[in-house]
């Protein structure tokens, strides 16, 4: 098992060009067809980024970094101060490589997870890069299966 220092690591294959997916990262209207049900984002350093993941889970943080279309830094936690990852306490850094001709090769890291919220975010990005790639794809991954049901 990775120590608790090393960053949380996803890499997947996008059929389509970085263009197309960096917006998904930027783009309240596009971030909601793969994550979410609300977005709040101002895509420049030190904007906010505030995403409704599911009725119930509110993330929060702030852009650090935008290099378009190759690269976006943010921070991530979530609202509230009974969570194992508060607001703004961690760091994720999406890279995006082209690969063929229209393609992309999406490589996320998130850093500075606590030890207790790793397997919970591992599972998380697993679903959400999942329907991301799909959403970019042309092909909409319709509603989240993981919204709440109140």
């Amino acid at each position: 098992m990775p120590d608790a220092t090393e960053p949380l690591r996803h890499e997947l294959q996008i059929a389509a060009p970085p263009e197309v997916v960096f917006a998904y990262f930027t783009d309240p209207g596009r971030m909601v067809e793969w994550m979410g049900v609300g977005a709040l984002l101002d895509p420049r350093p030190g904007g906010a980024l505030r995403i409704d993941a599911n009725g119930r889970d509110v993330v929060v943080g702030e852009f650090v970094e935008l290099d378009p279309p190759r690269r976006v830094v943010f921070t991530w936690g979530f609202d509230g101060d009974q969570r194992a990852t508060l607001a703004g306490s961690s760091r994720v850094e999406v890279v995006l490589e082209p690969e063929g001709s229209d393609g992309t090769r999406l490589m996320l890291s998130h850093h500075d997870l606590p030890a207790s919220a790793r397997p919970s975010h591992k599972q998380g990005w697993d679903h959400y890069l999942d329907r991301l790639a799909r959403a970019a794809a042309g092909d909409p991954p319709g509603r989240d299966p993981w919204l709440a049901t109140d």
